[in-house]
């Protein structure tokens, strides 16, 4: 019996020394893949989440403040906790408001808790929603393959209404908001695991394979065998100090990602534009700002002007045909010759910090195949007021990699990875580190 007793002891303090010898796993970096609806345009991507997990689909919102999930219908969590009034999460959060709810307690509708304003940023509207936390689980990547699946425990995140997902592509649950909030997702991944606070973005343009996030620094791989995260040219991100969401509080700045244009040229040649209207005014009007739910860029008016005519005349020699809605410029194809970034038509570079650095827009990014004999300009009418002169749409920026690095409040992008022999699509999903 003693040496039983001996062996059983022996056997627990090895096991035990076994645990504390293994760290827990930390991840560098995560990885979601993202689709392109074919019906919408929008980008979607999809977390697991809840107790038991659940695949929720949700539509990418770069500059969105943060998760949220349609709570009225369907959702059922062991673990879903809303977040109590005056506490920790509601001051992260900066959520000031205490709110009760006169039905059954049930996710999205608790007394004493604080709230938000969830947006449907697609269709500019909003509502009240309970904060709240529940489990995450999210594949880790090394860069070049997915990795063994990591979970947040406490995620935070807000309850929207279903009448929020009017406008957003079948299936869809939600919006998952990578904007500049202490709640994103990008925030709340970098602090749950202590990774830089980067993230990366890369959009295809086809309908059927998958483009990707990355939250973590790089490298950032593509088949065959490309780091995307070489050569990145930088240019800062410009904080406008006015909230551009559907409900803010005055002082709120945006949560969006502003860069700092501050002229345009086409075939390397200036277009004559009113340049103060690329500067962010003091109530938070102007500039140029990345948006992954505008499907096209849009110019304010007299910049869109200027910007088709300048194009129309350095394509002077191929015939235009009658515009296609939501285009203004469009041509007849067959006289446009193929290249490997895309449609030969001349560069459209967006002038930044200095005359030598720009971000330039090939064929691939900036004519849209309408027709099997109509290319149009990918750009359209914002307005004569719009809140923001330029946005750059969800179509500039496929087969593009942009990273986002917060800490830094810079902005890394590669121009077209048509260049370099590779897309977004080519980030290998199907092996497992």
């Amino acid at each position: 019996m003693a040496y039983s007793s001996l062996s059983t002891l022996l056997l627990s303090l090895l096991l035990l020394s076994s645990a504390v010898a293994q760290p827990s796993f930390r991840p560098k970096a995560l990885v979601l893949p993202v689709t392109k609806d074919s019906s919408t345009l929008q980008y979607l991507t999809h977390l697991n989440q809840r107790t038991p997990l659940v695949p929720v689909s949700l539509t990418l919102d770069l500059g969105g403040q943060f998760l949220w999930v349609d709570c009225d219908q369907g959702y059922v969590s062991s673990s879903y906790s809303p977040a109590r009034c005056r506490s920790a999460q509601c001051s992260l959060a900066g959520a000031d408001s205490c709110g009760q709810c006169f039905s059954a307690p049930r996710p999205g509708c608790n007394n004493n808790t604080c709230g938000l304003f969830p947006a449907n940023t697609v269709t500019r509207t909003a509502t009240g929603g309970e904060l709240a936390s529940d489990v995450v689980s999210i594949q880790s990547t090394n860069g070049e393959n997915p990795g063994r699946v990591v979970s947040v425990p406490k995620l935070l995140f807000v309850c929207g209404s279903t009448f929020l997902l009017e406008g957003l592509a079948s299936g869809v649950k939600g919006m998952a908001g990578l904007g500049r909030t202490r709640i994103s997702l990008p925030s709340q991944f970098s602090s749950s695991f202590s990774f830089p606070r980067k993230f990366a973005i890369c959009l295809t343009s086809s309908t059927r394979s998958n483009g990707v996030v990355f939250f973590g620094d790089g490298p950032y791989f593509f088949l065959p065998n490309t780091d995307a995260s070489e050569s990145l040219i930088y240019t800062p991100l410009i904080l406008n100090p006015v909230s551009t969401a559907a409900v803010f509080s005055q002082g709120d700045a945006s949560s969006d990602y502003f860069i700092g244009v501050k002229s345009i040229k086409i075939n390397e040649k200036r277009v004559n534009i009113n340049t103060t209207l690329l500067s962010i005014d003091s109530e938070g009007v102007g500039g140029t700002k990345i948006s992954t739910v505008n499907p096209y860029t849009v110019l304010e008016s007299s910049i869109f002007k200027a910007v088709t005519e300048a194009f129309a005349q350095s394509l002077s020699k191929i015939p235009k045909v009658e515009a296609v809605a939501p285009f203004g410029l469009c041509f007849n194809s067959k006289n446009i010759s193929s290249t490997r970034v895309g449609p030969g038509v001349p560069s459209i570079d967006l002038v930044l910090q200095s005359e030598s650095v720009f971000w330039r827009i090939f064929g691939a990014n900036s004519m849209v195949q309408v027709s099997d004999e109509v290319l149009c300009l990918g750009f359209v009418d914002g307005g004569v007021n719009p809140r923001t002169s330029i946005v750059i749409g969800g179509y500039q920026i496929e087969d593009n990699l942009l990273q986002f690095d917060l800490a830094r409040s810079r902005l890394g992008f590669s121009s077209s990875l048509l260049f370099r022999q590779t897309t977004c699509a080519n980030f290998n999903f199907t092996s497992n580190a």
